[in-house]
């Protein structure tokens, strides 16, 4: 069957781009939907109700536009809101969570630092996934203000190098051989990341894995676009359509809308 209808894919702002990057890397036919809920960024520093809230309208919109599969690409929205959102709609959702199993199998210095909001570093949820590695210390980091300065194009700024060489600092003098990024916008850190870190330390995001799920759960549902044309995709948001513009520069137009 050749499912035509786009893959919906929602962030608290333009960070859950690198996960479409992943997604459309892997499956360049389907067509796709984002939309960046920038207006309402971060969602890290929102309690746990409001984050339910902005996320069930999120996955709403998207449904409206006739979605046939949601992925929540944010990090803090799946860790707060996906069990409720599960059970509330009747559709296919995928979440995003740190990448701390790989970097714990991997890891030789037994130390893995994770740079991550503060809305998924403090849930349950993750404080569940760091018992299952009771041998990795896990060096956690609230990334505070780094999805700000982002949403406000300064991803180059001195200010953010500055941030990060506070954050990272520590991490390196205890030996982390992994670093994991906790949140969809970061990975648009690793070029900076990489000339603050030793060689020795492997970045890992959770990109590449959430493209591989979205494939299983297409083709066990049986929601694969079968035909050979490339897939279009639109880019929607609720506040700057320029910064947006910038990191999906080449794959398609940004657009303003209130929602």
């Amino acid at each position: 069957m050749n499912d035509t209808r786009p893959i919906g894919l929602f962030d608290s702002g333009i960070g859950g781009t690198s996960i479409w990057r992943s997604v459309h890397e892997l499956l360049p036919n389907e067509n796709t939907l984002f939309i960046g809920d920038s207006a309402n960024a971060p969602y890290g520093q929102k309690s746990k109700e409001e984050i339910i809230a902005l996320s069930k309208k999120n996955v709403e919109w998207l449904l409206n536009q006739n979605a046939k599969i949601i992925i929540v690409a944010c990090n803090t929205a799946t860790t707060n809101a996906i069990t409720e959102l599960r059970a509330t709609y009747n559709i296919p959702i995928i979440g995003i969570e740190p990448a701390i199993k790989p970097a714990a199998l991997n890891s030789k210095s037994g130390k893995v630092g994770v740079l991550a909001t503060q809305g998924t570093l403090l849930s349950k949820k993750y404080s569940e996934a760091q018992t299952q590695y009771p041998d990795i210390t896990f060096i956690n980091q609230i990334g505070y203000r780094i999805v700000q300065i982002i949403e406000e194009g300064g991803l180059y700024s001195e200010e953010l190098k500055d941030l990060l060489h506070l954050y990272l600092d520590p991490m390196i003098a205890a030996n982390i051989d992994y670093l994991v990024l906790g949140c969809t916008h970061y990975p648009y850190l690793t070029p900076i990341l990489k000339n603050i870190l030793p060689s020795s330390v492997t970045i890992i995001d959770s990109g590449a894995a959430v493209a591989k799920r979205t494939l299983k759960i297409l083709k066990d549902n049986k929601l694969l676009k079968t035909d050979t044309l490339i897939g279009n995709a639109e880019f929607y948001t609720n506040k700057d359509k320029e910064i947006l513009q910038s990191f999906i520069d080449g794959f398609g137009t940004a657009k303003k809308i209130d929602f």
